[in-house]
């Protein structure tokens, strides 16, 4: 397993005052507490007056990521939910910038499994001018249209196509703030009703090309979901690895197969004897998972696709790399 890189020394940054930026979606948090407690953690410090960048209903928060990075801070602290920390890391990645956590989205997923306080504007700010600066992994997809057109995409969660992408694109936005996670037993009723199966061919790695049927593939750096389902069980968001997990059911004993596995996999990871158990019980057909550098999907017909909650809409292809240590984190 790969080593973990050490994060960068602080001492990274240029001379003069330090200072901090912010990148803000301003309906979604208390805006006034926000700023009255990065007044108070800035002033405690002696640090410069702290650059504040909101985003745009017409951006994705690129904008605003770009011009905090840009401005040379000492830290950027996101706050919004896995699709603004998802563009936030594609825009800092590889800068030694740390990014600091302020979770105020649906899922948040990343905030979940890396334990950060959700919606703690006191403690969020108290880590992004105090906290420890950790390396983290950050994926990246390369995603080709049926017309051979590619772009990439960082993510850190994870990227599904199948019931995974599809709940991303047809799940009312309006619906998805009010609910939350509810929002998605429509798509995820119809999706395991139909049972629409996805033919592809993988490859791991340098290794062969081989042929699957599949109802849903996620590839991930983290592993557990809402509700505490562990998904990806030995998911690491700093292990230099991919994780994924196919869905290949057959009819509805399939789905309860699956059903049944997910629900144990916390047994069998995260406890002694269940870990002990696991090794004398035969591997699952239905939940196929494995572990990879790079992993490398050319799907037969167009697919969906989703990153870190955020549709991609339709891909004939998709080229999944993880970069080791490409992005400094700052928490508690």
């Amino acid at each position: 397993m790969p080593s973990t890189p050490a994060a960068p020394d602080r001492a990274h940054r240029t001379a003069g005052p330090q200072h901090a930026a912010v990148v803000v979606n301003p309906s979604a948090v208390d805006l006034a507490a926000l700023r009255s407690a990065v007044a108070t953690e800035q002033g405690s410090l002696g640090w410069a007056d702290t650059a504040w960048f909101e985003t745009a209903a017409d951006d994705d928060g690129r904008a605003a990521a770009r011009a905090a990075r840009d401005s040379a801070p000492d830290v950027v602290l996101v706050v919004g939910g896995d699709g603004t920390l998802r563009v936030a890391a594609e825009v800092l990645h590889g800068s030694g910038i740390p990014i600091a956590l302020l979770p105020t989205g649906t899922g948040n997923l990343y905030a979940r499994n890396l334990g950060i306080p959700i919606g703690d504007v006191t403690a969020a700010v108290r880590s992004a001018f105090h906290g420890a600066d950790r390396a983290v992994d950050v994926a990246f997809a390369a995603l080709t249209t049926a017309d051979g057109d590619t772009t990439e995409h960082a993510f850190l969660v994870m990227a599904g196509i199948g019931l995974d992408a599809r709940m991303a694109a047809d799940t009312n936005a309006g619906l998805k703030k009010r609910f939350g996670w509810l929002a998605y037993s429509d798509p995820i009723m119809r999706s395991v009703v139909g049972n629409r199966q996805v033919d592809l061919r993988y490859r791991l790695d340098e290794g062969d090309e081989h042929s699957m049927r599949a109802h849903t593939v996620i590839v991930g750096n983290c592993g557990t979901l809402t509700a505490g389902l562990l998904l990806l069980p030995e998911a690491q968001p700093d292990d230099g690895l991919l994780d994924a997990v196919a869905f290949r059911p057959r009819g509805a004993f399939g789905w309860t197969k699956i059903g049944y596995g997910l629900s144990l996999n916390r047994f069998y990871h995260r406890t002694r004897f269940g870990r002990l158990l696991a090794r004398f019980l035969p591997r699952s057909r239905t939940l196929g998972y494995t572990t990879a550098r790079r992993l490398d999907l050319v799907l037969d017909e167009p697919e969906q696709l989703q990153l870190d909650g955020d549709p991609f809409g339709l891909v004939a292809a998709a080229s999944l790399r993880v970069e080791h240590g490409g992005l400094v984190l700052r928490t508690a």
